[in-house]
């Protein structure tokens, strides 16, 4: 009898553990709450002695700044007072690195890494910014108010370097001929208004000979100044102008607000839109003059792209800001092309304000890729401490790798190649090797590695499974590690810097009720496509699928993102709901499809003038091989995702109907004609130009084709994919007479959801959806 009642305690037991550890949405849409918060923002103390960090073990409202000595690894938290007091974690450092120079609260601050002490320099309610050291390291040069002030570090004086301002001269400014006619018969007519001007014109050149070193004034029109910098020799400053385009911007109406009024939050304008012009000037201080870069000598400028009809149209071009070389002697500038085919890196000749191009790379679809981006802010590019040599990255060889090009001879190398991409490449202190992460061991995998700086053996410093991001130390002797792995989030370790090191766990951030859960680590597959493609995706199921189930394809956002990778997903929402779906008995695949980042530019470029097209063949040959291969029923498969994965969905519910029995598209954009310009034209051009690439892409087309059961969830005030959208498509789903498809609105939410009931509303929705049609 006790031997009965012992195994009817452990069965009950065991039953009871089970029932705790089963998922429930509302319970895995709680966020960091049901997760627990990763380290975040790590970065070094200037003597290498702390380790510091953001984190949140508490679950307080906010993250709070750790850190950990070198010689205890107990993190502890940074005291507010202590905190305010620490030298900032970004600044600039004097050519000997005895000084860092940097801002806190709009103020500039010069720490002395010998003293250790903090001095600060200014106290404004201005806002100084954009400081650095002058060549020979006697002064600091900053910008305030649109202008370049130099700082002197030996006596404390201050010398406003350029007066720039808005608007027009006067004098350029041209009257009408009657105006002039009307001007010039006044002054001949009225004695005290000429005698006047004589007096004002002597006492302007009277403060002009007392005041002969004051800066020339520069009219700046509409345009806004920055990016100022002055070369070595003081004789000349280049600054960067920006205008914004005069746009119809669009209204996203906010109806629940504190005032009880509805209230129109500013969107963006649409595609296609007139764009802002970004361009640089020079000014020559010795000459007095003042001139603008000359881009018309380009290399392929004059070529314009199939799609446009007119070919007389001149392409217009956006320039970046100058990158100067250490010794200020050199300016590097890179200009891109308005319509995303072509970069430029060029040398700029200051005398004349003439562009010699030293490297051009053109692509039919569009310049992106790791380390390419479009503007000033997001670019992996320098130089090397010789002021001879610069370092960039291209996609020259189909993949995103790392070139060094010599200033004078315009000599280029590749310093890495191979079928992998390369991302944040940095050089080490002496400049004899790199460091970098790359996806060469798996495109699934990113681990940190070094070589030489000429290029060579790439030795993998960092081996854990996943995804792990380095952090050296001033001495570069030790590596903080940001790592995780596809069923367990990022976590802080610390390892000495050498190959294959072993490193020390640091943090442990997950929650007790998370950690009951033995979360699955998803199998990674590999599918053919119809066009002889090989597709990665991640793979869940349950452990003893029955024949012909259920299944569900997951379609992840933004186009340009990878999540069939070994690391924690930042849909690691999703990735919980995959692990209930699982323990309900369905198999879900999680495709990298064509546009997905991590394979290189052919594979981000497959979507080029048709989104829609090879992207969403992938989710219809992932469902067959799910068919072919899972004991899958071809009648119970769903698909799902947000932004670019609801805009997949919905033209898989519309254009392969037979395909799914049902759908849900969260956050979709439902005609590309309706998105921002700096996404869509990259891929699509503009519905001017390219009507048809629109037309072939945007599902409002297609609506007619729905047969399966459609969810379609969207935030009310989304300012990116806005809720215009999906009222467009709603009507349009009226006028068609469907009545297969429910509309969820979340009043309070933007595109990204931030309130935990707003999460478990809608993926309450979308369980219900799959366990009505697909079970």
């Amino acid at each position: 009898m006790k031997a009965i009642f012992g195994i009817l305690f452990i069965v009950l037991t065991s039953i009871q553990i089970n029932a705790q550890r089963a998922l429930s949405i509302k319970q895995i849409m709680q966020g960091p709450k049901f997760v627990g918060t990763s380290p975040s923002r790590v970065y070094w103390g200037e003597h290498g002695e702390y380790l510091y960090f953001n984190w949140n073990p508490d679950q307080a409202p906010s993250d709070s700044l750790y850190r950990i000595s070198i010689t205890n690894n107990v993190p502890e938290k940074v005291r507010w007072n202590v905190a305010k007091n620490l030298p900032s974690n970004r600044g600039e450092y004097n050519a000997s690195k005895t000084q860092k120079l940097y801002t806190k609260s709009g103020d500039l601050f010069l720490y002395d890494l010998n003293t250790r002490k903090e001095r600060q320099i200014t106290n404004t309610l201005g806002n100084e910014g954009s400081p650095w050291f002058s060549v020979d390291g006697s002064k600091i040069m900053y910008q305030m108010s649109g202008n370049l002030f130099a700082w002197s570090i030996a006596d404390g004086s201050t010398v406003q370097l350029t007066n720039f301002k808005s608007g027009k001269d006067k004098k350029d400014k041209k009257a009408s001929d009657q105006d002039d006619w009307i001007g010039k018969e006044q002054m001949e007519l009225i004695d005290v208004l000429n005698e006047r001007k004589v007096k004002n014109t002597a006492r302007k050149e009277m403060r002009e000979s007392r005041d002969p070193d004051r800066p020339k004034v520069i009219y700046t029109g509409k345009s806004n100044v920055g990016s100022i910098y002055q070369s070595h020799d003081g004789q000349f400053i280049t600054y960067s102008l920006s205008e914004r385009a005069q746009n119809t911007r669009t209204k996203v109406p906010d109806y629940v607000t504190e005032s009880g009024y509805v209230e129109d939050l500013n969107g963006r304008p649409k595609v296609g839109a007139p764009s802002s012009v970004m361009t640089v000037g020079i000014y020559d201080v010795k000459n007095d003059t003042t001139y603008m870069v000359q881009t018309d000598e380009l290399p392929g400028l004059d070529k314009v792209p199939d799609f446009v009809e007119d070919k007389d149209r001149k392409r217009e071009v956006f320039v970046q800001a100058p990158v100067w070389s250490p010794d200020g002697s050199r300016a590097m500038v890179i200009v891109r092309s308005k319509d995303n085919k072509d970069r430029w890196i060029t040398q700029l000749d200051l005398t004349t304000g003439m562009l010699k191009t030293l490297d051009h790379q053109h692509d039919e679809a569009w310049i992106a890729g790791p380390g390419i981006g479009w503007s000033q802010w997001d670019r992996t590019n320098g130089w090397f401490a010789d002021s001879k040599t610069i370092w960039f990255q291209s996609e020259a060889t189909g993949y995103s790798h790392l070139y060094m090009l010599d200033f004078n001879s315009g000599k280029k190398k590749a310093v890495t190649k191979g079928k992998f991409e390369i991302y944040s490449p940095r050089l080490s202190n002496d400049e004899n090797s790199w460091y970098f992460e790359s996806n060469k061991r798996h495109s699934g995998e990113r681990h940190v590695y070094q070589m030489s700086v000429n290029g060579g053996k790439m030795t993998q410093l960092t081996t854990p499974l996943g995804r792990s991001e380095g952090y050296l130390s001033p001495d570069e002797s030790k590596m903080a590690i940001l790592h995780s792995t596809a069923n367990s989030p990022t976590e802080l370790y610390l390892a000495d810097n050498i190959a294959e090191n072993r490193p020390k766990q640091i943090t442990k951030s997950t929650t007790e009720e998370f950690n009951t859960y033995k979360w699955r680590t998803p199998d990674y597959v590999t599918f053919k496509a119809k066009d002889g493609a090989e597709v990665n995706a991640r793979l869940y199921k349950p452990a003893s699928g029955e024949q012909n189930g259920p299944a569900v394809i997951f379609v992840h956002g933004a186009g340009y993102l990878q999540n069939a990778h070994k690391w924690w997903s930042s849909y690691y929402r999703e990735y919980m709901f995959h692990n209930m779906l699982v323990d309900q008995g369905y198999t879900v695949l999680d495709i990298d499809y064509r546009g997905s980042a991590g394979y290189g530019r052919d594979w981000r470029t497959g979507i080029y003038q048709h989104m829609g097209g090879l992207d969403l063949n992938d989710q219809i040959d992932g469902a067959k091989y799910l068919v072919d291969n899972h004991g899958i029923d071809s009648k119970r498969l769903g698909i799902y995702g947000g932004s670019y994965g609801g805009f997949i969905t919905l033209m898989a519910m519309f254009n392969q109907p037979d395909v799914f029995a049902a759908g849900a598209a969260l956050r979709s954009v439902t005609d590309w004609a309706h998105y921002n310009h700096g996404y869509t034209s990259n891929i699509l051009n503009t519905p001017v130009d390219d009507p048809e690439a629109f037309r072939k892409s945007s599902p409002i087309y297609f609506a007619e084709g729905l047969k399966g059961a459609l969810l379609i969830c969207h935030g009310m005030i989304d300012t990116n994919v806005q809720f215009q959208d999906v009222v467009r498509l709603s009507q349009r789903l009226i006028e068609l007479g469907k009545d297969n498809w429910e509309l969820a609105v979340y009043p309070l939410e933007a595109h990204g959801f931030v309130e935990p009931s707003s999460w478990t509303d809608e993926y309450s929705r979308i369980f219900k959806l799959f366990e009505d049609n697909l079970k």
